[in-house]
């Protein structure tokens, strides 16, 4: 029975994720299969992968062909490395400790670049929120200027109204006073000859 190691998807529309099965090659893509032996998440940056190494190795151990995709996937795990030292110890090339710690070495390594990938990601995301909250204090900065310039100028027109009803009614007053001023020495006027006509 020819065992292929791939890829059954799941999820929703454009939103898919994916489980690593054993499986006949024979089988439908999400039919039926052998054994799960991890997922695979592309729609996280960097992709989720939760990958079983054990049983992925005895897998490959064992014969069974993977795809592409979980091919790619077991590289990025450090599955075939350990199938390619494994090789060595049995060529006689170097013992099982070293190629167990050539493993370790690479693991180590390859969960620091990870973590600095991820590491910038988020530094990069962070600039990124700096970036728009320091536009939007500018545009709001912005807008508060137009609307005190825009205040500033219906104050000042608020005030040179004022200003110009003062001014008319003042000058109204002094019509008003000039009027009276004009009119009271006529009475003052009258009023003598009035006496005078009398004695």
């Amino acid at each position: 029975m020819p065992v292929k190691m791939r890829l059954a998807r799941h999820g929703r529309k454009r939103y898919a994720y994916y489980h690593i099965v054993v499986a006949d090659s024979r089988a439908p893509r999400d039919g039926r299969y052998i054994e799960r032996v991890g997922t695979y998440n592309p729609n996280t940056n960097p992709a989720t992968i939760d990958l079983d190494f054990d049983k992925a190795y005895d897998w490959l151990v064992k014969g069974a062909q993977p795809t592409d995709t979980v091919r790619a996937i077991l590289s990025y795990k450090g599955v075939l490395y350990k199938k390619h030292l494994m090789g060595g110890v049995k060529k006689g090339a170097f013992d099982e400790a070293e190629a167990e710690r050539r493993l370790e070495n690479w693991l180590t390594e390859k969960e620091a670049k990870v973590q600095a990938k991820i590491d910038r990601l988020a530094g990069e995301a962070d600039a990124e929120i700096k970036k728009q909250l320091e536009a939007e204090a500018k545009v709001r900065e912005e807008k508060e200027a137009a609307i005190a310039a825009r205040n500033a100028e219906l104050a000042a027109e608020a005030e040179a109204a004022k200003a110009e009803a003062e001014a008319a009614k003042a000058a109204e007053e002094a019509e008003a006073e000039s009027t009276e001023e004009a009119e009271t020495p006529t009475e003052e006027e009258e009023t003598p000859k009035t006496e005078g006509a009398e004695s």
